[in-house]
């Protein structure tokens, strides 16, 4: 008994493992690991009986966190605009963009993955989508199947950390930031994960032709009537924006002096972005349209197809996550405008229903209660480890590794890597991140830094086989025997599961490879960092100036009388003479001398 009070709180980490081995739910599994080994406590008299009292307060605290409104909030815009049918339009249209070119259908399933995550935070949605629109047709053009299903699965994930991620809003949550901040600091590293993606594919498609073959000259549906592709007006339009794009990033530092009248005279990044994207973006909008209404001729019809479908989730990715970054908005507040933009973009299609809308809620309310039950048990677990002081067991286990700050984030990545093959992010946002964030931020690691690494090495856990969920809805979605495609009227060959899991290891490996990037160059995840004070160069100075101040005058005496009636309360005191002040001087550092 001695033995098991001592070390308790390893134990109880045992425990949980052996609760999550029988099968058992996780939310359950950390509320009855918490409650059984509250009552073991309580009984060895580790603990004491009031510890338990502050559960309810605890989860009422859960139920008053508006941070957590930003989940719901985002996985309804993304069922909506999902459902709406903006990820085939999405996927049709980039498709016959980038068909012509070797490869050109996985860049376009990269391409969509990125605006899909960067407005629906949902990585089923996307895996589903793209796996139930691309995978036909990758496959009827001699696509190789494991690249095929990897682009897919990999691309699906990329939203785990381009914002509006639902993983980096359970982190801030455990780590204590903002997730605005964290929005921030995932910006770059998830655009950068997304071009290493496409260089992967690049490679393969000059490397292994066969594996990625152009789509045919019949297959390319968006065509003007003298036959051209409509490339040239296409790629004016884009150059035009761009330079407007680029001439405003350059400049938008000095545009905030002048709005601010120089009280502000430098731009974060994130934002310089936003802002120089919207303007690029608006232009070209403006000119499409302006061309429609006046037939002007001046766009072709592919020119005007992909501004049309590109542009308004665009600028749906700009009200939510420029309003953000500009602080204009909380990320709760820009979920909800999120949610509402979806929406009205969905109406303008027609195709919003109250069928469409009745599934969209009712998925969101799943995954809403499914986060909230897991939070609510990892409460009831971590106050009881607290309690035990567990935290203080797994300070010392891991700040004694060899190699400090390195060491850490060597193992601890390690750890999380591997977990990711049974548990999924939110499994490991509520039971590893509130053990080993403490630890890192003693270690003096940026938790905001530490928080975008955790979620890219997370991203891994949809990718893992054999229990990556990404891998699981592309299974549920790819065909299990050999059919007739409709356009070619030739048999296709059914994927594999094996198939499957050797398309997602490139990309579990490229994955890997920028959690070792952002720990080699930390720069690239960028944010606002407060900035930090040294107590030790803190100077107090008393102003010597004021009418009536004498550091050398004693104090008070406090059982002398009072002042006369007669004497003006608001009068200043009397000033000193310098020869009193010199006499002073004297009587307190003369016998210093």
């Amino acid at each position: 008994m001695q033995f098991i009070a001592q070390n308790l709180a390893p134990i109880m980490f045992v425990g949980l493992i052996v609760f999550l081995l029988f099968g058992f739910p996780v939310a359950f599994s950390l509320g009855a690991c918490g409650l059984f080994f509250g009552l073991v406590g309580i009984e060895l008299g580790v603990l004491p009986e009031s510890l338990l009292q502050a559960l309810p307060l605890r989860i009422f605290g859960i139920m008053q966190n508006d941070t957590l409104l930003a989940i719901p909030f985002f996985t309804l815009m993304g069922l909506i605009l999902e459902r709406s049918g903006m990820a085939e339009d999405l996927l049709d249209t980039i498709g016959q963009l980038f068909g012509p070119v070797r490869g050109g259908l996985a860049l376009a399933v990269i391409f969509v993955g990125a605006l899909l995550a960067a407005t629906t935070g949902v990585v089923a949605a996307s895996v589903i989508s793209m796996g139930l629109i691309s995978l036909p047709i990758m496959l009827r053009y001699g696509y190789d199947r494991r690249l095929a299903t990897g682009v897919i699965a990999a691309s699906g994930t990329l939203a785990q950390i381009i914002p509006p991620s639902l993983v980096l809003i359970v982190l801030a949550d455990q780590l204590g930031r903002s997730v605005g901040d964290m929005y921030k600091g995932a910006f770059i590293p998830g655009f950068l994960l997304t071009g290493i993606y496409a260089s992967y594919v690049i490679g393969i498609a000059i490397f292994k032709k066969q594996w990625a073959p152009a789509l045919p000259l019949e297959a390319r549906s968006i065509r003007e009537d003298n036959g051209g592709s409509g490339l040239p007006s296409l790629l004016a339009l884009t150059v035009i924006s761009a330079g407007l794009a680029i001439f405003l990033g350059e400049h938008w530092a000095d545009v905030v002096a002048w709005w601010t009248d120089g009280r502000v005279t430098t731009a974060p990044t994130d934002e310089t972005i936003v802002v120089s994207l919207c303007a690029g973006v608006m232009l070209a909008f403006i000119v499409a349209v302006v061309n429609k209404v006046l037939r002007i001729g001046l766009l072709s019809k592919m020119a005007e197809r992909v501004t049309f479908v590109l542009i308004p989730p665009l600028l749906l990715i700009f009200l939510v996550l420029g309003t953000i970054f500009l602080g204009i908005a909380t990320p709760t507040e820009g979920g909800a405008m999120g949610a509402l933009g979806a929406g009205i973009m969905a109406m303008a299609r027609g195709r919003l229903s109250f069928s469409l809308l009745k599934q969209a809620l009712n998925t969101t309310t799943k995954l809403a209660s499914f986060v909230v039950f897991i939070l609510i048990g990892s409460t009831f677990f971590s106050l009881v480890f607290q309690g035990v002081d567990g935290p203080r067991w797994v300070e010392h286990l891991l700040t004694s590794l060899p190699g400090g700050q390195l060491g850490f984030l060597i193992v601890v990545n390690i750890l999380v890597f591997f977990l990711a093959f049974f548990l999924d992010f939110f499994e490991l946002s509520f039971i590893v991140v509130p053990l080993i964030g403490p630890v890192a931020e003693k270690l003096g690691i940026d938790l905001v830094w530490f928080g975008v690494l955790l979620a890219v090495n997370m991203q891994t856990s949809f990718m893992h086989p054999p229990f990556g969920f990404a891998l699981f809805y592309l299974r549920s979605v790819a065909p299990t025997k050999e059919y007739t495609d409709k356009i070619t009227r030739k048999p296709i060959a059914p994927v594999t599961t094996m198939q499957i899991y050797w398309g997602a290891v490139p990309f579990v490996l490229i994955q890997v490879l920028m959690v070792g990037l952002i720990i080699a160059f930390p720069g690239i995840v960028s944010h606002d960092k407060a900035e930090k004070i040294d107590l030790d160069k803190v100077k107090i100075e008393m102003p010597t100036d004021v009418p009536g101040f004498d550091p050398f005058a004693p104090p008070p005496d406090a059982g002398a009388s009072a002042p006369a009636a007669t004497a003006d309360p608001l009068a200043p005191p009397p000033l000193t003479t310098s020869e009193e002040q010199d006499k002073a001087m004297e009587e307190l550092f003369g016998g210093k001398k």
